[in-house]
């Protein structure tokens, strides 16, 4: 006969997955957020709204679509992570309200239920950081306190003479 599960096993297992879980949020999110900028750039996937491409320079199109590609695929790797997914919810913030927010309150009403979605998956994940499997974890970790440590221990000889 098995021993019954302990009330804190289910938790212990979702804690475990947190990690997982974040990292395939953040990696599908910059995926399709990534696709989004391709689509205007290239005119690949269907291309910018109605087929082909955004104009090069135009504001703000050609440069929300360099966001959407550079950022997302920043996002996508787990690179930069926390700045580039400030960024993007910064670029789909500022879509929400000055091109869908003219057309009516909710998103629903509006057409900017992914603007939305974008914006506060992007600054969630600004907040909880790239989760697992992100490039970042590769890289040398930089010092993040301005006090150099010593190097070597302090002798309490030296103190006392």
């Amino acid at each position: 006969m098995e021993a019954p599960m302990s009330p804190s096993a289910p938790h212990h297992t979702v804690e475990a997955a947190r990690p997982y879980l974040v990292g395939l949020t953040r990696a599908v999110t910059g995926l399709l957020f990534a696709c989004h900028g391709a689509a205007s750039l290239f005119g690949v996937l269907g291309g910018a709204k109605g087929g082909g491409t955004v104009e090069t320079l135009s504001w703000p199109g050609w440069y929300a679509a360099v966001i959407q590609l550079v950022g997302g695929t920043l996002v996508l790797l787990g690179l930069g992570t926390r700045t580039a997914a400030v960024v993007c919810s910064g670029s789909m913030a500022y879509a929400y309200f000055s091109v869908h927010q003219e057309n009516g309150l909710l998103p629903i009403q509006n057409g900017g239920e992914s603007a939305a979605l974008f914006a506060w998956t992007f600054l969630l994940l600004a907040a909880t950081g790239p989760g697992a499997l992100a490039l970042d974890a590769l890289l040398p970790t930089r010092r993040r306190t301005g006090t150099p440590e010593p190097a070597t221990a302090p002798d309490p000889a030296a103190a006392t003479a």
